[in-house]
């Protein structure tokens, strides 16, 4: 058997090149044909020896066109252009279709009805101006400003760790390799990113899927295709699991438009995290050998390897423990205030909350695809935790008062409340009302101004004379 790799021809025997005939003939009048007529061997044919598709070749050098001019026309970590391109072409093959006008119409009227109910269970006022019908296409092209947000810091960390890991001398050498490797990494993150970001496309059910603010702000939006297949899985009408997921998502948007540290938090601690990323840089010089610099498809390879597992370090996992708690804090809240809007009116809401509850809780795609891009699962461990936490201040001091903790962030209760609500809802004294700090600091200055001013001009001379020291000396 020879091992020439298929594709390559062996070289031409010298000796040979006077027995061939003119037009390739071999002697005898044989044409260059392999066994049984098909392709010589070595020449790319179509199995059982059909013509070659000179189509599909076509078809494969165009996209490793559009693949090369990407990787000169975008700059950054990850090739998002890519990304949108490798998302959308998933899309297209999976059958991902526009929503129609009738289910637009359905969104809008559930968004418009579950608006109406959560009034009666929250002080926060509506979030979202507009409703819409996201089509997975639409869904991957609204939220990448976001994920650019929360993948560039990963990527700018693996990819640095490479240039890190090399000698300096090897560095100085390298010279303008050094950027095309940058280039191969972001093509690597982008194709990544467009596979991942297609998968979880179709799988989706809202913008607030995942937990985070993807979406544009004050845009409720919910993917009616996907609602249709998860709903297919359930008992229950459409109509039914279409307004309850409408109310979860205007819940979201409620927390997310009127506690304005909210979405900031969330985003920034994500940033954290990836910014403390540490690379084994033993494991990349090990699988340095193993990569071609000029083969994306192998630097993706490298990207998923083990050898590159990130090192947790303290701060990160700081990091970890505050996101969790947020995250259950936020799907709690969501959890309780829509339990109560929809409760009593959806007769399959209880089973629908859990069928979301553990979604979440197993980590369904969105989570899964999240800890593929950014190296962190989004899971809400404590989800029921939060929720009872919320129950509980609600019953024992109200509504405004449970809505009132997201003042601010010193006030949310702590992964250790979580553990101990109880302990939580004790400290917010008999009256329900958890003061914002700033505030109190403030009313405190206030108080003593006004207290200064009270003060005859006499008394209030001598405190001021007593604070600088002793006044009566300088004149002596």
């Amino acid at each position: 058997m020879s091992d020439v790799p298929f594709g390559f021809q062996p070289p031409e025997d010298p000796e040979d090149r006077g027995s061939k005939r003119p037009g390739g003939e071999q002697p005898g009048g044989s044409s260059p044909q392999g066994p049984g007529g098909g392709p010589p061997p070595g020449f790319p044919g179509m199995p059982g020896g059909g013509a070659f598709d000179f189509g599909a070749l076509g078809q494969m050098l165009t996209q490793l066109g559009q693949i090369l001019s990407h990787a000169t026309t975008s700059s950054g970590p990850v090739n998002y252009d890519l990304a949108k391109q490798l998302a959308a072409q998933r899309l297209a093959a999976g059958g991902a279709g526009t929503p129609t006008n009738e289910q637009a119409g359905a969104v809008a009227d559930a968004v418009h009805l579950a608006e109406l109910w959560l009034d009666a269970v929250t002080t926060l006022p509506a979030g979202a101006r507009t409703a819409q019908a996201w089509s997975a296409e639409a869904w991957v092209e609204y939220t990448v400003p976001t994920w650019r947000r929360l993948c560039d810091p990963v990527a700018q960390r693996v990819s640095g760790a490479w240039v890190e890991a090399l000698p300096e001398e090897a560095k100085q050498a390298a010279g303008p390799l050094l950027s095309m490797l940058g280039q191969m990494g972001g093509l690597a993150f982008g194709s990544q990113l467009g596979n991942a970001l297609g998968e979880l496309a179709s799988e989706v059910l809202t913008s607030t899927d995942v937990g985070l603010p993807l979406g544009p702000e004050a845009t409720a939006a919910l993917l009616p295709t996907n609602v249709e297949r998860f709903t297919a899985g359930l008992e229950r009408p459409a109509s039914e699991v279409m307004v309850f997921l409408a109310a979860r998502e205007a819940a979201h948007h409620r927390l997310f438009a009127h506690v304005p540290w909210l979405r900031q938090r969330l985003l920034a601690t994500v940033e954290e995290y990836a910014r403390g990323i540490k690379v084994d840089t033993a494991a990349l010089e090990e699988l340095a050998g193993q990569v071609d610099p000029t083969n994306p498809a192998s630097i993706e390879e490298a990207m998923r390897s083990n050898l590159l597992e990130p090192q947790t370090t303290p701060e990160q996992k700081a990091a970890l423990t505050r996101l969790e708690t947020l995250l259950a804090l936020v799907e709690g809240w969501v959890d309780v205030v829509v339990g109560d809007a929809v409760g009593e009116r959806l007769p399959g809401a209880e089973a629908l909350r859990e069928t979301l509850r553990r979604r979440r809780a197993s980590g369904g795609p969105a989570e899964q695809t999240f800890a593929t891009l950014v190296g962190l699962e989004l899971r809400p461990r404590k989800l029921r935790a939060a929720a009872a936490l919320w129950r509980l201040v609600g019953d024992r001091h109200g509504l405004e008062t449970r809505d009132g903790v997201w003042a601010h962030p010193d006030l949310v209760p702590t992964a250790e409340d979580l553990d101990d609500p109880f302990a939580f809802v004790e400290r917010l004294g008999g009256a329900g009302e958890l003061e914002d700090p700033l505030a109190a600091l403030e009313r405190t200055r206030e108080a003593e101004r006004r207290a200064k001013e009270e003060k005859p001009t006499g008394e209030a001379e001598r405190e001021e004379g007593d604070e600088g020291g002793q006044p009566g000396e300088s004149g002596r």
